[in-house]
């Protein structure tokens, strides 16, 4: 592990960190947040507990982050214990209650006041527990017990590698997302399922409860403008949503016991042609350019887990800022509040699904043979692509489910990406299918880079080589390129260095991305380049390929540079 760094945000994190409400899309007033200082015990995996617990960590930074106080490893071969002792008020206990998890890494049993009451696999994704039998007024001990495989595991396990080098990074492991409480009535909403359709002027806004009777209320601007028992709701003279008019509409539902809060944005996605028979991705039925930049989500001081809420938002409005209007969220689910944030902003998202396998793979063969126009057929090579575990794809799939149903309602959501640079790809053309099926309201970029299996678009990773959009019956996307690098003394994780194009000054940098877009990008839109996605967002460890450093202190170039480049990036 290298030096970890401070982040900009590091001085404004307190013992109770992360305390906004985490789900915007459904909240509600009954709300108990557990982040603060827990206690935490590290013991081999085939070591009988014996109950004594190591120190203090803050929830939800995991031990391995600067940020948890503890800064130890948790290897494959160990068993992460947590505890914490709260209080429950009488009066907020209701007729149900629901523990929350925001993200656990990876596999964990939760027990409250000495009884299980559940248990979770998958490290990226939130998961709730009905506590109603275990909680009590008073005095409550939570405990939960976790299993990190890390990378050694077949499930997904993201950009965390237990030997960190290059674009793979230090694992974490435990609760790294915020532990909250809820207490509702019998009749209370579950879920939501909203649907935009502005070529009939709907919103289907679909509520899961057990309530015979509902109203939807929606307002604009906080005047109510609908008040409906009917779920397929018929708009007027209402704004379309885009990254240049983020309008967005607020929702409140009502059973007779409960009432949940909401919001949507009327806009569609797809693929169209233009006036030059050109295939383009299209925003509410007009051709619309992604300009877009890799994020991974990655925080020098919390791994994996933003410092503040605000440091959430700031990535987002510093692009925005820069020109940019779209994010490619890389190999990692994000907490809801940032999916808010690019709604609420107007930044589009393409959301990456977490790889997986066994990792068993040549890295030669998946990343040098589709530069000779080769791709494997990952319906009959499993293998190949580290994907022989039948329990791994199954996974896989299961994981892919829980992405499309945790964010179905963003608004800012407009590309799904299965499967990045062949890591863990298999059946691509059978997954793209079932994407669509469960979800047809948006596109699905197959496999982005690399092994392209014939789907709906051309996606390339380019680094090396120039960059040239030959004509394509497909639509025609530059899904990852740029990576250009410059060191900066006192704001680096490690000395040693990883990135795509080095340069040692900023004018120099700048320069070089000057020629890069005006001679590759602007150049190539006319002849079918239709978005680009640019890497990256920030340093990460030993890859310093970002806009800005890894700790969020230093911006490598100037805001108007970037902004008035991007202002020539469109159709």
């Amino acid at each position: 592990m290298g030096k970890q760094l401070e982040s900009r945000f590091f001085k404004d994190v307190t013992n109770k960190p992360l305390q906004e409400y985490p789900r915007p899309q459904l909240k509600r007033d009954s709300y108990m947040n557990l982040n603060g200082l827990w206690q935490y015990a590290i013991r081999p995996i085939d070591v009988e507990f014996d109950g004594k617990y190591d120190g203090d960590i803050l929830v939800p930074f995991s031990p391995e982050a600067m940020l948890s106080g503890v800064n130890r490893t948790v290897t494959p071969d160990d068993l992460l214990y947590y505890n914490l002792e709260f209080e429950v008020e009488d009066s907020f206990i209701s007729d149900k209650t629901i523990l929350h998890f925001t993200a656990v890494d990876y596999a964990c049993n939760v027990i409250l006041n000495g009884q299980g009451v559940g248990s979770h696999t998958g490290g990226f994704y939130p998961f709730d527990l009905d506590i109603t039998a275990a909680v009590r007024p008073g005095t409550n001990v939570l405990q939960v017990e976790v299993a990190d495989p890390s990378n050694q595991g077949v499930g997904a396990k993201g950009k965390q590698n237990e030997s960190p080098n290059t674009i793979w990074y230090t694992p974490q492991s435990g609760i790294w997302g915020t532990v909250w409480m809820e207490s509702v009535s019998d009749d209370y909403i579950s879920d939501l399922k909203i649907t935009t359709d502005i070529d009939n002027d709907t919103v289907t806004i679909i509520p899961t409860t057990t309530a015979k009777d509902f109203t939807i209320e929606i307002y604009d601007s906080g005047k109510q403008i609908i008040k409906t028992k009917e779920t397929t709701i018929k708009l007027t003279d209402y704004e379309l949503w885009s990254p240049e008019n983020p309008k967005l509409y607020d929702v409140i539902i009502k059973t007779k016991n409960d009432k949940v809060e909401s919001y949507f944005g009327m806009r569609k996605f797809g693929i169209g042609t233009d006036e030059n028979n050109i295939k383009r991705l299209f925003l509410n039925n007009k051709p619309y350019f992604h300009n877009g930049v890799l994020d991974q989500g990655y925080w020098s001081d919390g791994m994996l887990t933003p410092p503040t809420d605000e440091a959430l938002l700031y990535d987002i409005k510093m692009l925005k800022d820069m020109g940019f209007n779209m994010i490619r969220k890389h190999i990692k689910i994000e907490p809801l509040r940032w999916y808010y944030y690019c709604d609420k902003i107007g930044m589009l998202v393409w959301q990456d699904m977490v790889n997986g396998g066994n990792g068993s793979y040549n890295p030669f063969c998946i990343a040098i043979i589709p530069f000779f126009n080769i791709n494997v057929n990952d319906t009959k090579h499993y293998k190949f692509f580290g994907r022989e575990s039948l329990d791994g794809r199954a996974e896989y799939e299961r994981d892919l489910e829980r992405t499309i149903n945790l964010l179905k309602n963003q608004t800012s959501i407009a590309m799904w990406v299965p499967f990045n640079e062949g890591w863990g790809q298999f059946d691509s053309k059978r997954i793209t299918n079932k994407i669509k099926e469960m979800d047809p309201t948006r596109t699905v970029d197959s496999s982005s880079g690399w092994h392209d299996n014939g789907n709906d678009f051309v996606s390339k990773h380019i680094y090396f080589y120039p960059i040239y959009v030959p004509r394509d019956e497909r639509c025609y996307l530059l899904s990852e390129f740029g990576g250009y690098s410059k060191p900066t003394p006192g704001h680096m994780y490690t000395k040693a260095l990883f990135g795509y194009h080095m340069y040692p000054t900023k004018g120099m940098l700048q320069r070089a991305y000057k020629k890069l877009f005006e001679k590759r990008i602007i150049a190539n839109i006319p002849k079918g380049l239709s978005a680009t996605v640019y890497t990256q967002v920030s340093d990460i460890e030993g890859e310093i390929n970002g806009l800005i450093t890894y700790d969020r202190k230093v911006e490598k170039f100037d805001r108007a540079f970037l902004k008035e480049i991007n202002s020539r990036v469109h159709f």
